[in-house]
C-alpha cells in the first residue's frame, strides 16, 4: 500500500510537468522511503545519546546489501558522532572521483513542541513528518537508493563515485573538514544538502529549479571595550559599554558595498519572475546595474533577499558589567557575517574597524567550523548534465543557479579548489519547508522524479 502511495503522487506530480513522464523504479522508490523513515528514528543529535554512527551503520548496511563491498565502504568515529565514505571504484583509475556529499546529523527536536513526535517517522497526507525529513535524511537515501539501482542496472562507472555523509554538519563541521581533507582529489562534488526546486502554493506544480554554485563566509567578531571602572556614582566619558554600544551603532549603519557575480546576476535576471511585481522589477534593476539606489533599498528591505546582493553583519550577542553600582569594567559583543565570494575574513574585519571608529574597541575573529572559500565555476559539463536530469524529471522546468547566504559542507571542499555543487532534487513548497524547525515534512512525491534526476546526473558526470 505504501509503495502504491507513492507510485500515485509522484505520477501526478510528473504528469503535471509535461507528457505521460519518466518511467517508474519502484524497488528504488519503495526503498529511499523505508530507509529514510529508519534513519529519521534515530536521534543523530550532538551530545549525549547521538545515534549519528547508527545512522551511518544503517547506510552501510544498506550499501553493501545493494552491491558495494564492505571493504569500500569506511565508517570513521570522531567524538560522539562519525562519518562515512564510501566508494563505487571506477573501471579508469588515473579519473578523480565524482563525490557525493551528505550529513547524517540533524538538529535538535523537543517532542512537546511537535504535534508529532520528532523521531518517530509518520506519513500522512502525502507528507514524511519528522526531523531530518528536509535536512536531509530523505535526501541521503533517495541519494543511496539511486546508487543501488543504477547497480542494479548493471551500470559501471568509468570515473570512481565516492559517497560520503559527515556527522556533525549541524554542529563543529569537525567530520565535514576530515572528509574534505580526505578527498582533495575529487573531480567534483553534488553537495545533496543544497540547492532543490519550488513548488507553487497554489496549484502544487513545480514552478523551478535551481543549483547552488556558491555560498557566503560564516565568521564571527568578538568586539571588547576594557578600562578600569569604578563606583556608579563618580561616572566617566570612558564608559565601556558606551563606549561598545557606539561602536555597534555605526557598524549597524554600515552598508556593504552591493555584489554581484556571474552566479547571482543570473539567479536575479531568472528568478524575478516568481517574485511579486516589486521585488522582481527590482531584481532585474540589480542585475543589470548592482549600483541602482532603488533596488538596492529594496532588496535591502527585504528578509529575502538582502543575503544575496552582499555581505551583512548584525550583532548577535552582548554581554557588559559586573555589578548594579558600578561603572563596567568589561563589554564585549559577537558580531556575525556573512561573506559574500571573494572576500576574506580579515578584510571584512577592518572595514568593521573602521566603521566602528573607536580606539577603546579591539577585534577579534572568534570563528569556529567555517574556512573561506569562494564560488564554484560554471562548468559546462555540470551545467548540461544538470540541465539533462531536470528534463527528464521535471520536463519543461526552468533552471538555473543560486549563491546560498548559509553555510554547508560544500566550504570545505571549495577550500581545496574542488568545485562543489548543491544538487539536491527535491521540491517543496517554500511554506512547507521547516527545516531546523517543528513539524518538518517533506512530500513523497518528490522522491520518484529525484530518482529520475540523478539516474541521468549521476552516469553523466562518471562516465
Amino acid at each position: 500500500m505504501r509503495a502504491a502511495m507513492i507510485g500515485a503522487l509522484a505520477g501526478a506530480v510528473l504528469a503535471g510537468s509535461a507528457g505521460a513522464g519518466p518511467v517508474a523504479h519502484p524497488e528504488a522508490e519503495k526503498q529511499a522511503l523505508a530507509l529514510a523513515e529508519q534513519a529519521i528514528a534515530l536521534r543523530s543529535v550532538q551530545g549525549p545519546g547521538n545515534q549519528t554512527p547508527e545512522v551511518a551503520a544503517l547506510y552501510k548496511s544498506a550499501l553493501v546489501a545493494g552491491g558495494f563491498a564492505a571493504q569500500d565502504i569506511a565508517i570513521t568515529p570522531l567524538g560522539d558522532t562519525a562519518y562515512l565514505i564510501a566508494r563505487w571504484p571506477g573501471s579508469d583509475p588515473t579519473l578523480k572521483p565524482l563525490v557525493i556529499s551528505g550529513h547524517m546529523d540533524v538538529v535538535e527536536a523537543k517532542p512537546a513542541d511537535w504535534k508529532r513526535d520528532p523521531f518517530k517517522p509518520v506519513v500522512e497526507n502525502g507528507y514524511l513528518f519528522g526531523r531530518g525529513a528536509t535536512d536531509m535524511k530523505l535526501d541521503g537515501t533517495i541519494a543511496i537508493a539511486t546508487l543501488i539501482e543504477l547497480k542494479r542496472q548493471g551500470y559501471t562507472p568509468r570515473r570512481s563515485i565516492v559517497i560520503e555523509f559527515s556527522g556533525d554538519e549541524e554542529a563543529a563541521m569537525r567530520t565535514s573538514a576530515r572528509i574534505a581533507d580526505a578527498l582533495p582529489d575529487a573531480e567534483l562534488v553534488l553537495n545533496i544538502d543544497g540547492g532543490g526546486g519550488v513548488l507553487n502554493e497554489q496549484t502544487g506544480a513545480p514552478e523551478y529549479f535551481t543549483w547552488q554554485g556558491a555560498e557566503k563566509t560564516y565568521a564571527d567578531f568578538e568586539l571588547t571595550v576594557t578600562n578600569a571602572g569604578g563606583h556608579s556614582s563618580a561616572p566617566r566619558k570612558d564608559n565601556a559599554i558606551d563606549q561598545l554600544a557606539a561602536a555597534l551603532l555605526r557598524i549597524q549603519g554600515h552598508p556593504f558595498k552591493p555584489e554581484l557575480s556571474d552566479l547571482t546576476r543570473a539567479y536575479f535576471a531568472q528568478a524575478a519572475k516568481y517574485e511579486d511585481p516589486r521585488t522582481g522589477a527590482a531584481m532585474r534593476a540589480f542585475a543589470a546595474d548592482p549600483a541602482d539606489k532603488r533596488a538596492i533599498a529594496i532588496l535591502s528591505a527585504n528578509p529575502a533577499t538582502v543575503g544575496k546582493i552582499g555581505t551583512t553583519c548584525v550583532v548577535t550577542l552582548i554581554n557588559g558589567g559586573h555589578a548594579l553600582n558600578a561603572l563596567p569594567q568589561r563589554a564585549t559583543a559577537n558580531i556575525n557575517c556573512r561573506i559574500f565570494p571573494g572576500h576574506k575574513p580579515a578584510e571584512i574585519m577592518a572595514e568593521l574597524q573602521a566603521v566602528a571608529a573607536e580606539p577603546a574597541v579591539t577585534f577579534k575573529d572568534v570563528t569556529e567550523g567555517s574556512v573561506a572559500n569562494d564560488a564554484s565555476p560554471m562548468r559546462p559539463d555540470f551545467v548540461a548534465a544538470v540541465n539533462k536530469a531536470m528534463a527528464a524529471a521535471y520536463p519543461g522546468v526552468p533552471v538555473f543557479p543560486s549563491m546560498a547566504s548559509g553555510a554547508s559542507d560544500s566550504m570545505w571542499f571549495r577550500y581545496h579548489h574542488v568545485p562543489s555543487y548543491g544538487a539536491s532534487p527535491v521540491f517543496i513548497k517554500d511554506s512547507d519547508d521547516f527545516s531546523h524547525g517543528l513539524n518538518e515534512r517533506t512530500p513523497i512525491a518528490a522522491i520518484a522524479p529525484a530518482i529520475v534526476y540523478y539516474l541521468s546526473l549521476i552516469p553523466d558526470l562518471s562516465k
